[in-house]
């Protein structure tokens, strides 16, 4: 059986001056996945990462993080639960690589902040883990764009958190940066038993390389499966049908090809 850490029944979420943006949502985040949230631009993805996040509250509905309401826990239980990662850019270029990982102790080193023998080594194997440590005292300012969401996971790793939300870590990065950064990801989950869930819209890396697919549509609401799942009940295509392409998967893997006659 597969351990939940996030589970939402009948979640509506929005701010509270209109109406909803989505309503009854049930779900659940598994830990030792990938999960990977697709969806059109406006369809609400970063609401539900935020509401998730605890950062913008549900407008109904139930929501739990490991078993208790989310509502339940403090901000420093929260940050010890559920890393962060988000799309804008850091704002950190005078820090080194290192300080700011360092940053993500805090939750455990208390107000002062003094790291001990066992809180440098989570900073250590963090970076280790997402092969930066080669630029740890380098700062923020002189790293690429990949680098930097790197630095940022490897400072969500070193809370010690079950949950890591990532809103469109690949959106500046190269077509190799994202393939690594996915691939960092999914191992991640695998081998450290976390939960993470990314927003992205790079469907062709979803698919290949996470574990678990929610598709997020104004329509549809939330679907969630897996991607063979997704395939054969065709809401992939739902995701496309806008355009004239259409997905496929076979022994020799998944394709993407224009529908006859367009």
């Amino acid at each position: 059986m597969k351990e939940n850490r996030i589970e939402a029944t009948d979640l509506s979420i929005g701010y509270h001056t209109g109406a909803p943006v989505h309503a009854h949502l049930s779900f659940q985040l598994y830990a030792g996945e990938l999960t990977c949230l697709l969806g059109s631009n406006g369809t609400g993805k970063s609401t539900l990462l935020r509401t998730l996040a605890a950062s913008q509250p549900p407008l109904a509905g139930r929501l739990l993080l490991m078993g208790k309401p989310l509502v339940a826990y403090t901000e420093r239980e929260r940050a010890r639960a559920i890393g962060i990662v988000l799309t804008d850019k850091t704002q950190v270029g005078g820090l080194t690589v290192y300080e700011l990982v360092a940053l993500g102790r805090q939750p455990h080193t208390g107000f002062f902040g003094r790291l001990n023998p066992s809180d440098k080594a989570f900073i250590e194997e963090a970076m280790v883990a997402t092969g930066i440590r080669h630029k740890a005292h380098c700062y923020i300012a002189e790293l690429s764009d990949g680098e930097r969401q790197k630095a940022m996971i490897a400072k969500a790793l070193v809370q010690e958190c079950p949950i890591i939300l990532l809103d469109e870590p690949t959106a500046f990065l190269d077509v190799v940066s994202r393939i690594e950064m996915m691939n960092l990801l999914h191992r991640l989950a695998n081998e450290q038993n976390k939960a993470i869930l990314l927003s992205t819209h790079d469907v062709e890396q979803a698919l290949v390389l996470t574990d678990r697919l929610w598709l997020l549509s104004g329509e549809g609401g939330l679907q969630c499966g897996t991607t063979e799942e997704m395939l054969q009940n065709g809401t992939l295509d739902r995701l496309l049908k806008h355009t004239d392409i259409h997905i496929t998967q076979d022994t020799t893997g998944i394709t993407f090809y224009r529908k006859k006659g367009l």
